[in-house]
């Protein structure tokens, strides 16, 4: 069983400020949360949850945690359940009591954490803590199915998605909106550019080309490529980058080990997408050298209903 949820923090008169629900079926105090309904992603789950339970709109940011637990079904059997929190902004709205949740309390973090019920929740909540919120989120895309290189006969440069990779863009351009993109890059790839181009559209913004992230770019000058990356964290906003499978894993390997962050593995499937969170150093911190550095990594699937072969 699958389920989603979000610290949803705004900030208020005296800083920070994280919402905790009171849900009158359980008599407890947690983070907004549910299960997903079917075909839904968990990124859209938590965004919904927030909204349903909360009366909030939120952006989404970094994935926070996942909580592994058992729950007693219908049925009197356990059933394994895994609730995966992301960090929440929130937009506009206004709490009104419902049949889940009939109070929602805006707090400082010790404060929630001291109110919260579950262990689970509070592990979200000091991720969350940990990593602020003064952060830049950098969706790193690889670009939707295009078929096999061998199988197309013109120009590499010029190979279109397949129906399969255009229900992947399809489904991208409904998911990445929750995470607030408000420019979009591509590697100068025809697949590249088509799989966020609904999303530029969506925004009504081009498409800035970018070489060095593409595949021989990258190789050329793994340098510059590293350069450019921190170059787009550290502009204002939120960049969606679509590019290539032999570019995303290294880049993120590199990256991880370079600025500390704990990174088993690097995967990579077509439709995929990485959660890159930047923290741009302070004004007087002259150790970086004014460089943001990634404080967390993680991973989205490409989207279920987009997963179908071509």
């Amino acid at each position: 069983m699958r389920a989603a949820g979000a610290v949803l923090w705004r900030t208020g008169p005296g800083g920070v400020e994280v919402a905790v629900a009171h849900r009158p079926r359980y008599d407890d105090w947690s983070l907004p949360k549910g299960k997903l309904d079917p075909g839904e992603t968990v990124p859209e789950a938590a965004a919904r949850e927030v909204a349903e339970e909360t009366g909030f709109s939120c952006v989404l940011g970094q994935q926070l945690s996942h909580c592994h637990y058992q729950v007693r079904g219908g049925s009197g059997a356990l059933a394994d359940k895994t609730v995966t929190y992301f960090s929440a902004r929130a937009l506009d709205g206004a709490f009104q009591p419902n049949e889940e949740v009939d109070a929602l309390r805006w707090l400082s973090p010790a404060a929630a954490r001291d109110l919260l019920d579950y262990a689970g929740e509070t592990e979200a909540l000091d991720q969350f803590v940990r990593l602020g919120t003064d952060l830049t989120t950098v969706l790193l895309v690889r670009h939707a199915k295009a078929g096999k290189r061998e199988h197309w006969r013109g120009d590499d440069d010029l190979r279109p998605l397949t129906p399969a990779g255009n229900r992947q863009a399809d489904a991208l351009r409904a998911l990445l909106p929750l995470f607030g993109p408000d420019r979009v890059h591509s590697a100068p790839r025809l697949r590249c550019v088509q799989t966020v181009q609904g999303i530029a559209d969506d925004l009504g913004t081009g498409i800035t080309h970018e070489p060095l992230l593409s595949e021989e770019g990258y190789w050329g000058d793994p340098e510059a490529s590293l350069d450019r990356i921190r170059a787009l964290a550290a502009d204002e906003g939120t960049p969606l980058i679509s590019s290539q499978g032999k570019v995303i894993p290294h880049l993120l390997a590199t990256l991880t080990e370079r600025d500390g962050v704990p990174l088993d593995e690097a995967p990579s499937k077509k439709g995929s997408v990485w959660l890159l969170s930047f923290r741009r150093p302070a004004a007087h911190d002259m150790s970086t050298d004014g460089v943001p550095l990634l404080v967390a990594a993680s991973y989205l699937p490409p989207p279920p209903a987009a997963t179908a072969p071509d």
